[in-house]
């Protein structure tokens, strides 16, 4: 069979490495893609958003499944695009990705259906949002309501804070039409991790917990970022909790859009903090977590195109899943200055040595080939994925493979999976 992915990030390469891997799969295209993705898979010059462009390519070239791996094309609908056009593709439908689209619609649904999460408000005034963390005092969590490419979340500590949040995203428009609306959290304390599950609109499989790490700064410190690192399992969900997770939110979730009528096929990611009184939820994704789908990808011994298709087939209960017992680590290169300001097109060393190693994967993100060179092209740039017996061991092959791979202004952070170790 011949699959397209759509996106150009770590992610998309995750995906394609791994589905390039089955046996069932004869030519696998990506749309963009990136230097990475077009060693093993032909690329197509598509933004993930051309949605009109994407269907006609799927139907010229025959492609009998296509995968979305970034959420803005799911929130603007290519599953049902694509479904009236009689193509087989795997995501939520534009409905059901309002659950990552609108953050006010998210925590709605989780207020109706008994989600646990964080007492909330939303605002498309500026002064009643300042007037409303005035009143509820800090910390707070202010959050742009629609997508901002993980960035859009500010924790403030202080009210002074705070109100420089609302002012950038409502005054300032530094997420666009993202931030129209806000919305005003509790402050929840605790340890996030990932909890990631396929859904066919009624049943689930789960997959392995991971964490990631989004400030840009050692020790969680410094503005949010698309992620700088992930490792699973993430010991802090234990056994008993993720019978928690399972029971308490994502099946009421699950069932709840069923009830909505907007079954909810795809990928769910729940972003989670686990508090003192148990898991709750600080956001719901409609796609892989980058950088996490990449650690798990490395640790799922399945083949995952089953899986993919049963989900669009609604037959999710006739599958199930193998998984590495081995930890892996992502470690996410970045450019300097993100995610802030950034240059692009600095030449990568070093990327060769890794070709052939079973234990490790460097998975490309914002790469470009030039003049027979790879350079950077974004400010995520590369995700150096390791597998190791334990989690000590997995993260010393993948700093020690960071080591190797160098260019001008390169970025990472030095403590990806330390929490993890904390609790060994």
């Amino acid at each position: 069979m011949k699959v397209l992915v759509i996106g150009s990030g770590g992610r998309e390469h995750a995906l394609v490495w791994k589905i390039s891997k089955s046996s069932l799969v004869d030519k696998v295209y990506c749309a963009p893609g990136n230097a990475g993705i077009a060693e093993i898979a032909e690329t197509a010059d598509l933004s993930a958003s051309d949605i009109d462009g994407l269907a006609d390519f799927a139907k010229r070239e025959a492609i009998d499944l296509t995968v979305v791996g970034p959420e803005v094309p799911l929130t603007m609908g290519i599953v049902d695009h694509f479904e009236k056009e009689g193509l087989k593709i795997f995501g939520p439908s534009g409905a059901a990705a309002e659950l990552e689209g609108s953050k006010a619609f998210s925590k709605a649904i989780m207020k109706k259906y008994g989600v646990p999460t964080a007492a909330y408000a939303s605002f498309t005034s500026k002064k009643e949002a300042l007037d409303y963390i005035d009143k509820m005092g800090a910390p707070i969590v202010i959050k742009a309501d629609g997508l901002a490419a993980g960035k859009g979340v500010v924790v403030a500590q202080t009210l002074a804070e705070a109100g420089e949040a609302v002012e950038a995203m409502m005054g300032d428009k530094a997420f666009g039409a993202a931030g129209e609306k806000v919305v005003v959290e509790e402050f929840m304390d605790g340890e996030e991790a990932s909890y990631l599950v396929f859904s066919d609109g009624k049943n689930i499989l789960p997959m392995p917990t991971s964490q990631d790490h989004k400030a840009v700064y050692d020790g969680d410190k410094g503005p949010n970022t698309g992620g700088m690192g992930a490792y699973s399992p993430a010991p802090v969900v234990t056994e008993a909790l993720e019978k928690r997770i399972i029971k308490e939110i994502i099946k009421p979730l699950i069932d709840g859009m069923a009830k909505e009528g907007k079954p909810y096929k795809g990928i769910l990611y729940a972003g989670l903090m686990m508090t003192k009184d148990g898991p709750r939820v600080v956001e719901f994704n409609c796609r892989f977590g980058d950088p996490e789908c990449q650690p798990i990808m490395m640790r799922m011994k399945s083949d995952i195109i089953p899986v993919l298709e049963a989900v669009v087939e609604e037959k999710l209960h006739t599958v199930t899943m193998e998984w590495e017992e081995r930890k892996t680590v992502c470690i996410v290169m970045a450019a300097g200055g993100y995610p802030g300001n950034y240059e692009k097109g600095k030449e990568i060393s070093g990327l060769n040595s890794f070709k052939d190693r079973q234990d490790l994967v460097v998975f490309h993100a914002g790469t470009s080939g030039r003049e027979g060179k790879i350079v950077t092209n974004g400010g995520r740039v590369l995700g150096v994925t390791a597998l190791g017996e334990g989690l000590e061991e997995a993260i010393n092959l993948a700093y020690d493979a960071v080591k190797s791979i160098s260019w001008e202004g390169v970025y990472f952070r030095k403590d990806i999976g330390k929490k993890g170790l904390a609790r060994l």
